[in-house]
């Protein structure tokens, strides 16, 4: 099979250009102390709600296991054994939805009672989600008495947008909100073979989000 010199070319140009996501973070206080002391430990929570969207659970696992790392690393319960736990205040059809209402939660003793087991500071309250902006082409395949292969360029546009809240347990009111708006395209040409060059716009915008959450708690503003 000969492989036409324009999408030897087209394909050149792509893995030169490459795939790519930008990310802008904000980020903002309402009290200027914001610290985790000892063993003291946050869970980081989505969205839950029966009538709504859903904040994803990949996307909640990432930020967890992101700030559970490196040197720095804090204290995070995970999300489910957190939801099992506190059965039936944070199912899908109880959950509140909005972290502020998180203040009514920890004044019933029996909830308040779990939260000192967990040694609980902050909640991180993240709702968002990954949305399909855009797309265009088409990749087709066929399989001949000579052989199958494919061919096509397809190219789609991702955005995420995430907004994390942190509620501090012990002072019962909102310690500042973050927010994260990642954007990227990714390609795929295919000559013979498909070739996916993957934007990872989700995970970047993990990425980014834990790296300021750490920070928010890590770092006081002068």
């Amino acid at each position: 099979m000969k492989i036409p010199v324009v999408a030897i070319a087209l394909i050149g140009l792509v893995l030169l250009a490459g795939c790519k996501s930008t990310t802008v973070i904000d980020e903002y206080r309402e009290t200027s102390v914001a610290s985790i002391i000892g063993d003291e430990s946050i869970v980081v929570l989505g969205r839950r709600h029966s009538s709504g969207y859903e904040t994803e659970d990949d996307f909640i696992s990432c930020v967890g296991k992101s700030l559970n790392q490196g040197q720095s690393e804090i204290n995070v319960i995970p999300e489910k054994d957190f939801v099992d736990s506190m059965y039936p205040y944070f199912e899908t059809s109880t959950a509140p939805m909005d972290v502020r209402n998180l203040g009514k939660l920890a004044q019933i003793p029996v909830i308040a009672d779990k939260f000192n087991d967990f040694n609980l500071r902050y909640f991180v309250w993240i709702d968002g989600a990954t949305e399909r902006t855009d797309s265009s082409g088409s990749v087709s395949c066929a399989v001949g008495p000579g052989g199958g292969g494919c061919f096509g360029f397809a190219y789609w546009k991702d955005e995420a947008n995430y907004e994390a809240s942190i509620w501090d347990f012990k002072q019962l009111a909102l310690s500042g909100k973050i927010n994260a708006e990642t954007k990227g395209t990714s390609f795929m040409p295919a000559i013979i073979i498909p070739i996916p060059m993957l934007a990872r716009v989700q995970e970047n915008a993990c990425k980014s989000l834990a790296n300021q959450i750490r920070t928010f708690f890590s770092e006081q503003p002068g």
